[in-house]
């Protein structure tokens, strides 16, 4: 819960949000502020919901929210989907419970929610009972109207995969603007070759000739090209067959290593690994994700904390901290050998329980990696070939737009090279004429007799240029560093002699002052820090106290916005109720004086008293036959008690005759015998 709030203060802080909130800030928000941040998120996603909840019914907010959370396919937590009643009230009250999850949903996916708003305003059908749709005119324009929605799904798909292709449209410019220069300056250069050909013999011919050589050069690479990806379709089944050629090994081996002793072993050891996973493992896991879930959900249930109480757990946890140091000095003072062996031993298990979590942990996490790397050889042998043929496309675009940006280089580089040749002539013809003017010197001195005269010359004046130019700085060095060591000497002397009583004067000073000055620091000092904690206790409880009282405003704010409202929607609506009422009394038509609330009442209230007539009218004649009904009915109770008693006596009858039969037929019987 607490990443899940980082999460949320995190991105609300960021743009275009900007809240500039903390955890403290945002825990403590009112359920009114919270549900105004989760519509300026919602907001920011679809903009038909950028509005002030003020403004707006809680119903119709809820319902709002309801139905773009809806639309965007969001699905509450596992606890509240069994209650919709219950997510939509902690909706409508800003409970955190519900509120702070829709927050991390959303903020977790931004651009994908927006893509699906976007898409939502085009895509979700309008609902048209069936019989509005029995009219032609309807049912043709809901007709163009499903047209218009599919055509606009397959133009939203050849846009998106316009983006994700690797083509930019600067790209597609430049390699345009690029083509149609190499283009002009193939017009060119197929114009001059025109010219040239036309005037030698046969060039019909040889232009036939030449248009063949193209069309097999394009021939010979369209089946360099189906060369190349025939190489990359055996490069493919070589690999898999090389890959197939392994697993065959692997399971022929494991199947000649196979005996019933190793596989059994095998399986014991599986079984060994599976049930340490499920049985000490994942319910370890378990129980601890199931205790932090609880921590958190009882962190979440209490109310925010302030400073006191934070100041309160951390002193609880230095006392905590300070009886467990307690304990564990008595534990080394008594210093029992039983323990120390004890101890040695729940360290070797502890060791070797870590080793096992550490290997378990291993062990799944190399599943993972086996599961994943499978899932990902499964997916590039379905699309392997697919994509290396768009890697090849985007390849030779590339490629030909690198052509035209090489040529130009090419071309810029011959105008270098040329311009070059150019510069290297100059440089070549300058020197050949330094040489034949030295050469000339030479020859001038040689007939004179004074051969080498003019290097030699340059070469002592270019001496001793640099000798005096090396004097001069020396001498200036020397003479400024013993003017500046003098000067410096000098001043020090100076120096010492003005500061010498002056010191003497400080040191005493500084000795007696420094007593006093020390005395008054700490009493100022104290005073400062006595100060300063009462100031910033003041300072904190204004603070509280400012926080609670804007809190209230706020409040009473909304409160009074909503009360305002509510009794001036009151206030019309009964106002144009007693207009109409007016109205329909006022106007000569019967009809309408029949609708008003007057006529109603009276109408109600005459037939209300008709009915109590006819039930007092019915109640006096009740009352009336009462005596006589009542002796009616108790004949009728006698007469009912006397058939039923002349039917007992019927059926005794019937019975006795019966048995008298019987016993005469025995007696003839008898006698016949």
């Amino acid at each position: 819960m607490s990443e899940q709030l980082k999460f949320i203060v995190d991105q609300l802080n960021r743009d275009p949000f900007k809240k500039n909130l903390n955890l403290i800030t945002f825990d403590s928000l009112e359920p009114m502020q919270l549900l105004q941040i989760l519509n300026d998120v919602l907001a920011e996603i679809d903009p038909k919901h950028a509005i002030d909840i003020r403004e707006e019914m809680p119903e119709q907010t809820t319902k709002r929210m309801c139905a773009l959370l809806g639309m965007l396919k969001y699905k509450p937590p596992p606890g509240d989907q069994s209650d919709v009643s219950r997510f939509r009230q902690g909706l409508v009250t800003g409970s955190k419970p519900v509120v702070h999850p829709i927050l991390f949903w959303l903020l977790q996916k931004v651009p994908e929610l927006k893509k699906r708003a976007y898409l939502a305003r085009y895509l979700v059908k309008l609902e048209i009972p069936t019989e509005f749709l029995q009219d032609d005119v309807i049912s043709e324009t809901y007709h163009q109207y499903e047209e218009l929605v599919e055509g606009f799904k397959t133009y939203h798909k050849e846009c998106e995969q316009l983006r994700t292709s690797g083509f930019s449209t600067a790209e597609i410019r430049r390699d345009i603007s690029a083509m149609e220069e190499e283009k002009d300056q193939l017009i060119k250069l197929v114009e001059r070759l025109r010219k040239r050909v036309e005037s030698v013999s046969n060039h019909q011919r040889m232009l036939e000739q030449a248009r063949q050589l193209r069309v097999e050069k394009e021939r010979e690479e369209a089946l360099a090209h189906q060369k190349q990806e025939q190489k990359n379709q055996l490069f493919q089944a070589e690999q898999r067959l090389q890959r197939s050629q392994q697993q065959l090994k692997d399971l022929r081996q494991a199947s000649a290593d196979a005996n019933p002793e190793s596989l059994t072993k095998r399986l014991e050891e599986e079984i060994k690994i599976n049930s340490y996973m499920v049985f000490e493992k994942l319910p370890k896991e378990l129980d601890g994700m199931r205790r932090t879930v609880q921590y958190l959900e009882k962190v979440v249930s209490e109310p925010a904390m302030g400073q006191t109480d934070i100041q309160e757990l951390e002193d609880k946890i230095k006392n905590v901290d300070s009886q467990i140091n307690h304990l564990i000095e008595k534990r080394m003072m008594r210093n029992d050998p039983m323990d120390d062996k004890l101890t040695l031993y729940r360290q070797q298990a502890s060791i070797i329980i870590r080793r096992k979590e550490a290997k378990a942990e291993e062990l799944q996490e190399a599943r993972e990696e086996l599961s994943n790397a499978e899932r990902e050889l499964n997916q590039r042998g379905d699309h392997g070939f697919h994509v290396l043929r768009q890697d090849m496309q985007r390849l030779v675009t590339r490629l030909r737009s690198k052509g035209t940006q090489y040529k130009k280089k090419q071309k810029e580089m011959a105008e270098l090279q040329s311009e070059f040749g150019v510069l290297q002539r100059t440089v070549d013809i300058l020197t050949k004429r330094h040489e034949d003017a030295q050469k000339t010197l030479e020859t001038v001195e040689a007939e004179r007799g004074i051969s080498g005269y003019s290097s030699t010359q340059q070469e002592l004046e270019r001496v001793s240029a640099i000798k005096s130019e090396l004097d001069e700085k020396k001498g200036r060095t020397l003479e400024d560093m013993s003017e500046m060591v003098k000067k410096l000497n000098y001043m020090i002397a100076q120096k010492k002699e003005a500061l010498s009583p002056l010191i003497k004067e400080l040191r005493s000073l500084r000795e007696q002052n420094h007593q006093k000055v020390r005395q008054e620091y700490d009493e100022k000092k104290a005073q400062y820090e006595r100060c300063a904690a009462g100031l910033e206790s003041n300072s904190s409880k204004l603070e509280q106290d400012v926080k609670v009282l804007q809190e209230e405003t706020a409040q009473d704010e909304n409160r009074y916005h909503h009360l305002n409202s509510q009794s001036q929607v009151n206030l019309f609506m009964q106002i144009q109720r007693a207009a109409d009422e007016m109205k329909a009394y006022v106007s000569s038509d019967p009809q309408e004086r029949k609708k008003t609330v007057r006529e109603m009442y009276m109408k109600n209230i005459a037939e209300q008293e008709l009915l109590g007539k006819k039930l007092r009218e019915k109640q006096k004649t009740v009352r009336e036959n009462h005596g006589h009904n009542m002796e009616q009915m108790k004949m009728w109770k006698d007469l009912e008690l006397l058939i039923e008693c002349k039917k007992q006596c019927f059926i005794k009858a019937q019975n006795q005759t019966s048995i008298g039969k019987v016993i005469q037929e025995g007696g003839e019987e008898r006698m016949v015998l």
